[in-house]
């Protein structure tokens, strides 16, 4: 069923339908401007998790398999294999993949503007589309998902395409055979509950088509596929679930403040997509989209997943909810009506997207990543260490794995079967006894443990060689083994002494002031 708005010119002629159009490009050209400055203002951001995925992708282009390390046992450190493949392209072709990441990003990104705007006008006319778009373009944690070198914001993007076809099923329009079940074969490939979240989209269509042959065989296509994947990284890598899982999931405490928080991010477009399902004219597509906004958000409200920056996971289903919200305020009565809930809806985004607490944290993550963790791995890279003695053991286990190339020990657990399973860290590292060893801590002098490490057993008999500040409050301490310890310490230090002057030299605050400072240097006249 298609909404249309009651501003609809009842003519369709060819002097009428340039005016109609006209409001819309120029909207579609805002949100477009809009969209394209919030990229910018990003794009230097990339957070440590991505060279997670960089690094298994870069050893499946070089021949060895989405492996973390080369030698020793095999552990899935990631969750997001559709995605590690995809990089590992990137890798093959020789392009450096933060760029590679961020520019499949953008173009995920644009193409969730497109769907958005173009549905909106669609279906809500243009009131749909200015609160289908520009929810989507003022909220600021877009961007750094898009930039992040994640999965994110491509997997919001496909998941937004599925529930468009479940759209075009209610209506009656035929739907690609194929479409349906590809996607949601992509969508568990970028990360195992996307499964859960395509399957409304899947069994309302497959219902409609359950005589044809094409829908079953394609379906059936998508199962093998998808069931002979699962088959294979449980004998590759001799698990069940990714690592991941053992280690950052089944927190209900901690599921439960993200759901409160998430709700009260996401209120205006969470209440207005419900709407819909109030009224019996948008019952059926009010019930499509809210049961998989609930289907992709229960895991995470379950499981209390860490690490989730500016809501990530919350952004999963956020062009979903803009879409409901924008068909909702269309659809809600007049033209006043639709105005006052629409900027209700558009402003509360853009206000809490804005105030988001971590955002200090997350604005300059790029030029602090850039000066201590990359510095570091380039530091490790260039240092005159043989290449059976280049072991390393971190706690951030991202980029200065990915940059030095080194065979690391990540001892909180991400990438380590034994840790994740409860050994004990210390141990562990102590086994490997890694020619480096690099502590997070809070100052230059690391305390007594450091992510469940016992710093003095674990760093016995090992020389401190630099401690590099990242931001306030946020230092990485590197330690070597004495016959090493004067080849890492000059090239780390080089290499962080490279890094410094480039980026934000002599400014560590957590502040979104030192970000709008850095933006406005780059802007002419500044």
């Amino acid at each position: 069923m298609t909404v249309t708005n009651a501003e609809t010119v009842q003519e369709d002629s060819p002097v009428t339908r340039p005016r109609r159009r006209a409001p819309a490009v120029v909207i579609g050209v805002v949100l477009l401007a809009v969209f394209l400055a919030g990229v910018w203002a990003a794009w230097f951001f990339t957070i440590d998790d991505a060279f997670i995925s960089f690094r298994y992708a870069a050893n499946l282009a070089a021949g060895h398999g989405p492996v973390w390390n080369v030698t020793g046992p095999r552990v899935e450190g990631f969750t997001d294999f559709g995605w590690v493949v995809w990089a590992g392209l990137g890798a093959w072709l020789g392009v450096a993949l933060p760029l590679f990441m961020k520019l499949t990003s953008l173009v995920f990104g644009l193409l969730t503007l497109l769907m958005l705007a173009g549905t909106g006008h669609r279906r809500g006319g243009i009131g749909g589309m200015l609160v289908a778009g520009g929810a989507y373009v003022v909220f600021l944690p877009t961007y750094f998902h898009i930039t992040s070198g994640l999965e994110t914001a491509a997997f919001a993007a496909v998941l937004l395409r599925i529930v468009l076809l479940g759209l075009r099923v209610l209506d009656g329009e035929r739907v690609r055979a194929y479409e349906p079940p590809v996607l949601l074969l992509v969508l568990g490939m970028l990360r195992p509950e996307g499964v859960l979240a395509a399957l409304p989209t899947v069994a309302v269509w497959l219902w409609r088509e359950r005589r044809s042959r094409a829908a079953w065989s394609w379906t059936a296509g998508a199962a093998l596929v998808g069931g002979g994947y699962f088959v294979w990284r449980w004998k590759y890598y001799g698990q069940l679930l990714p690592n991941t899982f053992y280690v950052k999931f089944g927190n209900l405490t901690s599921g439960r403040m993200w759901t409160e928080h998430t709700t009260w991010l996401l209120l205006p477009l969470l209440l207005l997509t419900l709407s819909l399902v109030i009224r019996r004219a948008t019952r059926r597509i009010g019930s499509l989209l809210v049961v998989t906004v609930l289907l992709t958000y229960v895991t995470y409200a379950v499981s209390g997943p860490s690490m989730d920056y500016l809501d990530r996971f919350a952004d999963h289903a956020v062009p979903v909810l803009c879409l409901g919200a924008g068909l909702a305020a269309a659809t809600l009565g007049g033209r006043w009506v639709t105005t006052l809930t629409g900027l209700v809806a558009v402003v509360w985004s853009a206000v809490l997207g804005a105030t988001a607490p971590d955002l200090g944290t997350i604005a300059n993550y790029g030029p602090d990543l850039q000066r201590a963790h990359v510095a570091i791995g380039k530091g490790l890279a260039t240092a005159e260490v043989p290449e059976q003695a280049r072991t390393l053991a971190v706690s951030d286990a991202g980029a200065m794995p990915y940059y030095s190339g080194w065979h690391s020990t990540d001892f909180i657990g991400l990438n380590d079967p034994q840790i994740s399973r409860g050994a004990d860290p210390t141990q562990v590292v102590l086994h490997a006894r890694p020619t480096v060893i690099v502590l997070t801590a809070s100052s230059p002098t690391p305390g007594s443990s450091s992510y469940g490490l016992n710093v003095a057993e674990a760093t016995a008999g090992y020389q401190e060689v630099a401690a590099v500040q990242m931001r306030d409050n946020y230092f990485q301490t590197v330690w070597a083994l004495p016959e090493w310890a004067g080849t890492v310490r000059e090239h780390v230090q080089t290499a962080v002494a490279t890094a410094a002057p480039l980026n934000d030299p002599g400014r560590y605050d957590e502040t979104v002031g030192r970000w709008l400072d850095r933006l406005k240097r780059q802007l002419p006249g500044f």
